[in-house]
């Protein structure tokens, strides 16, 4: 099937390179000419596994194509995806100001049967809005022709988004004639052979499914770090509350992990903008309303834990960072908790060390110079004479490093542990002085080395 994707950000780049994967005719289009030129060039703007390697692949064999030129690209399609970014509006609202200009382009070059498909992520009612637009561009050009607009959300984890692609647990579609449903069974069909896993449902119930998916899953992780800090004050440990209910099926085990609050493109953005349609609606929402308001008391734990163990002053006090994504597989700093905790920290004086694995050329671009935040080239110099190391992305290779040279490097072993990464009864043994989320701290350092009884005594 001929296939026109427009918008080459991340939503757009997966869906185009996963689709060509499977032997259709893509072409991304996008206004940036020069982020198509180096798209052309074979460099990835993003970091996702296993996504460079499918771009380069579906060029090389001519299935895949980045242009500008949108009118040849979408004569050429049968079905045009609209995967244009939709940032948070002043207000809180999803600005779809993106969507509504690729509809209208859309519709000036429409002159035969198109399904235009809203991939985007946008508020209950835009595809009736997307409908609106390329009739009036029609009108424009006293033209007639048939067109379907469907709504196909995306449900795509950073870090695992080809494989979620390729793999899906659920294809949403919502649309309201055959044809559109037809032709876009056909284009999936390759990815639910084991299974079918589309659900066709109305366009308003498909627009409404992505939003309540995300807001879902943040109530979770804002639940699992309310209990966190009740479980903290009476002395339970929430990793293992986390294993008791998450054994019970009609709970399940994902997204119950205490951390340091959740951020990103798609939590922050979505929850905010399902609160402001629903308020619109007369219908508010208190129970996600909370789940911000949780999420953002969560984002500042990690420096409250810091100033309760040093004092509000942090002047000469050197504290190393680990991770500085939003989560592990992603170089996206957007919503990042880092950005909360390091700000604070440079705030009250400390200098800081900082380190991750795949953000670090982000991180530069992102943040100004500042004397006293230094980048770091690994962990390990990231923690070298500090007085604390804060953990905030959960990397695997922050999982087990070298405790004894990370412990031997710093001024004071101390870790403030924002993801629950490590055994406290270990940490303990090392000598580490280990303050983590939901969990009694291990405050008093043990012997590094194990001390054994005198039987014979």
């Amino acid at each position: 099937m001929k296939v026109s994707v427009v918008g080459a950000g991340y939503v757009g780049l997966v869906t185009a390179a996963c689709l060509a994967e499977m032997g259709n005719s893509v072409s991304c289009v996008d206004v940036d000419a020069q982020r198509v030129a180096l798209l052309n060039q074979g460099q990835v703007p993003i970091h996702e596994p296993g996504l460079d390697a499918l771009i380069a692949r579906n060029r090389a064999v001519g299935r895949l194509s980045f242009v500008t030129d949108a009118q040849a690209a979408f004569e050429q399609a049968t079905v045009i995806f609209i995967a244009v970014g939709t940032p948070t509006a002043e207000d809180g609202s999803a600005d779809v100001a993106r969507v509504l200009q690729a509809a209208e382009t859309i519709g000036q070059h429409l002159h035969d049967y198109k399904v235009i498909v809203d991939k985007s992520t946008v508020p209950v009612g835009t595809a009736d809005r997307v409908r609106e637009v390329l009739a009036r561009a029609l009108r424009k050009r006293g033209a007639i022709v048939p067109f379907s607009v469907v709504s196909n959300p995306e449900f795509l984890k950073e870090g695992a988004a080809v494989d979620d692609f390729m793999r899906p647990d659920r294809v949403v579609i919502g649309a309201e004639d055959d044809r559109a449903i037809w032709l876009l069974r056909a284009l999936y069909a390759p990815f639910l052979r084991n299974r079918d896993r589309m659900l066709v449902m109305d366009v308003k119930s498909a627009e409404l499914t992505k939003y309540a998916a995300n807001a879902m899953l943040a109530v979770r992780i804002s639940f699992m770090n309310e209990l966190a800090a009740f479980a903290e004050r009476v002395g339970a440990d929430i990793e293992q509350v986390r294993l008791g209910i998450g054994s019970d099926p009609r709970i399940g085990s994902h997204f119950l992990y205490a951390g340091c609050g959740w951020g990103g493109s798609c939590f922050p953005k979505d929850t905010r903008a399902l609160m402001r349609s629903a308020a619109e609606a007369g219908t508010p929402l208190p129970l996600v309303t909370a789940a911000v308001q949780v999420n953002e008391q969560q984002r500042h734990l990690l420096v409250r834990r810091v100033t309760e163990r040093f004092g509000d002053n942090l002047s000469g006090r050197r504290i190393g960072i680990w991770g500085l994504a939003f989560k592990a597989g992603t170089d996206d700093l957007r919503e990042a908790t880092s950005a909360v905790v390091v700000q604070e920290l440079l705030k009250r004086g400390a200098t800081v060390q900082a380190f991750d694995p795949v953000a670090m050329p982000n991180a530069r671009r992102q943040w100004p110079a500042h004397a006293q935040l230094q980048m770091c080239e690994d962990p390990y110099s990231a923690a070298d004479d500090a007085d604390a190391v804060v953990v905030i992305t959960e990397w695997r290779e922050f999982r087990s490093p070298d405790f004894e040279r990370l412990r031997d490097g710093m001024r004071t072993p101390l870790i403030f542990d924002g993801r629950n990464l490590y055994d406290r009864d270990l940490m303990a043994s090392l000598g580490f002085e280990y303050v983590s989320i939901g969990r009694p701290a291990v405050l008093q350092s043990m012997p590094a080395q194990p001390v054994v009884a005198d039987l014979a005594a």
